[in-house]
């Protein structure tokens, strides 16, 4: 019997346009909804519906709600999401400042429908003009600029949140991270990927940037509490459009340099193995398939994936308890001493309590 998880993946692989098993008559739809939206992809899902017989589908009291959500909260607000972006690339470029989109924006360029990416922040990097950038917003529009969080500042722009990026990863939180960020400092300076949105410039991140950015991101996250397969996704579409121009041999180096090979070798198992991708995309996908399995289950099934305590005990009790519990994912993605990146997360917390 398919599980509600087997259930999911099948949808999500059919809806991104990748053959799957046949799915059972008789199906929890509030439970497949419920991961959904979770895992961010109530927009793919659906669209895995769409392929499904009439006798397999949700009933319409199901099916029209979760259509107007995906019509309101994907594709209307993913319009918004780029007109957001077009016009703070208007007022950058109109006082000669460059802006680079990371992550979401650029991400949801690779991804079949575009607008069936949930969009959240918009990121930007500008090629080391922050500061000018914030003096911008505070002198001209009279936004506030929030400085309280590390490797970048916070300021809000037709209702989307703007982290400004100074730094590509908090060197304050790893070790490791101070190397890395003078390898994206280096690769940030390409400016040949760009795009027009709504008639404004708006630059992308080259592919070898983009590679290292998104395994990097991924790994953060992972190892500090959860991703959703949404960030798998992110990864997949990425590879599968720009995996040719990838420097696979350099990219190899900095992954085993900085101790995230083992990760995403099941990263790229999950993709191919459980998403339908091409296999041949992926230049390694050799792994541990117990390692592969618990790494999936995490993704679909956070063991601390609740909501922190409010109150500040409570909150730091929780913290230490995930800390200690994700003990396996720590030492998968980082080579330091997990005691000695406590401390270091301890010292950051201190000097920006905001960052966390």
């Amino acid at each position: 019997m398919q599980s509600a998880k087997d259930i999911f993946l099948s949808l999500v692989r059919s809806g991104v346009g990748h053959e799957t098993e046949p799915i059972p008559n008789q199906v929890n739809w509030s439970e497949i909804k419920a991961l959904a939206d979770r895992q961010g992809l109530s927009a793919v899902v659906l669209d895995g519906i769409e392929r499904l017989p009439n006798e397999n589908r949700p009933s319409k009291d199901i099916a029209l709600p979760w259509i107007g959500e995906v019509v309101g909260n994907y594709e209307q607000r993913y319009h918004q999401y780029c007109n957001a972006i077009a016009s703070l690339a208007r007022l950058y470029n109109s006082h000669g400042i460059k802006m680079m989109v990371l992550k979401g924006y650029a991400c949801s360029l690779d991804w079949p429908k575009p607008n069936h990416r949930p969009c959240g922040d918009i990121d930007i990097w500008l090629f080391g003009k922050y500061r000018e950038a914030d003096d911008l917003v505070t002198n001209e529009k009279g936004l506030r600029v929030d400085n309280s969080h590390h490797h970048h500042t916070v300021l809000y722009w037709e209702d989307f949140m703007v982290e400004n990026h100074y730094d590509f990863v908090n060197v304050h939180a790893h070790k490791s991270s101070a190397e890395l960020e003078k390898v994206f400092k280096g690769l940030s300076q390409e400016d040949s990927h760009w795009v027009e949105v709504s008639g404004e410039r708006v630059y992308l991140p080259s592919p070898k940037l983009h590679a290292l950015f998104l395994i990097r991101h991924m790994v953060s996250h992972f190892a500090a509490s959860e991703i959703s397969m949404r960030q798998v996704l992110d990864w997949a579409f990425f590879v599968e459009k720009h995996g040719k121009d990838v420097d696979w041999e350099w990219l190899d180096g900095m992954l085993v340099k900085f101790h995230m090979k083992e990760f995403m070798s099941c990263i790229n198992a999950i993709c191919a193995g459980n998403l339908g991708f091409d296999v041949r995309l992926f230049p390694d996908v050799t792994f541990n398939p117990i390692l592969k399995d618990r790494v999936l289950s995490d993704i679909l099934d956070p063991a601390f994936g609740t909501a922190e305590p409010r109150a500040l005990l409570p909150r730091l009790v929780y913290k230490y308890k995930r800390w200690q519990g994700n003990a396996w994912k720590q030492q998968l993605c980082y080579s330091e001493s997990r005691w000695e990146s406590f401390w270091t997360g301890i010292w950051a917390k201190i000097l920006k309590p905001a960052s966390f």
